[in-house]
């Protein structure tokens, strides 16, 4: 008697894995970085529950809110939530190290508008973020994913930016930037295709880069490589 073939539920189940945006290389965490998860998360992280959070209850006020979605090492958010200090800010990063550089940042600068997520960026915006929440959404940067057959893990696609237009005011902003001229071409396609969304500088124009977006060391390199960066800002219509 032979064995029951059990590919075909391998397959299926391939399928129904949901696509992440991100693959998670963590890299190495330096002690100092474990430290800060140790010494910080509870002041500045935000666990995943899945319920919606009232942001003015994790602030402690009520202010204009701000989501980066991939930070990176956080070096632009720590900026910004030094320099906009009437703005709350709230990071979204799956990688360790960088999370724990941040928060070590932040604590140094005794910052107190910043909260940050390690989790899933798409999983966050659906079920923690409450309607109209944000005032703007920042996307710097995010993995291009250049080969063809990686397209479909981009997190700028049609569906994800319905989901961001449905948790940003009206008049509200989202700001993507990218170094990949091909990843750009692709964004403007699914912004310009996108009924909620309006090209500031107008139709399949390209911005140049705001006064509120520092040169990244992420940014630089590419720049070294031969890469023109790329701004699109869009008002939530």
């Amino acid at each position: 008697m032979t064995g029951s073939d059990s590919s075909g539920d391998h397959k299926d189940a391939e399928r129904r894995r949901p696509v992440r945006s991100f693959v998670l290389r963590e890299g190495r965490i330096t002690p100092a970085q474990q430290r800060a998860f140790d010494a910080h998360w509870s002041r500045y992280g935000l666990d995943y529950t899945g319920q919606p959070r009232d942001l003015d209850a994790v602030f402690g006020r009520t202010a204009p809110r701000v989501l980066e979605i991939g930070f990176g090492n956080g070096e632009a958010l720590a900026w910004a939530a030094e320099h906009d200090p009437d703005r709350d800010y709230i990071g979204v990063e799956v990688h360790r190290p960088g999370v724990g550089r941040l928060m070590n940042a932040l604590a140094e600068a005794e910052a107190g508008n910043v909260r940050i997520y390690r989790h899933d960026a798409v999983e966050v915006l659906r079920n923690e973020i409450a309607a109209e929440a944000l005032d703007e959404v920042r996307i710097w940067f995010p993995d291009p994913w250049p080969k063809k057959r990686h397209h479909k893990r981009r997190l700028v696609q049609p569906a994800f930016v319905e989901l961001i237009a449905s948790r940003v005011r009206p008049g509200g902003l989202l700001h993507l930037a990218t170094d990949w001229a091909e990843y750009a071409e692709h964004m403007l396609d699914v912004m310009e295709a996108a009924p909620a969304w309006r090209n500031q500088e107008g139709p399949g124009k390209v911005a140049a880069r705001p006064a509120w977006r520092i040169e990244t060391h992420f940014e630089r390199r590419g720049l070294r490589l031969g890469h023109d960066v790329c701004d699109l800002l869009y008002l939530r219509q």
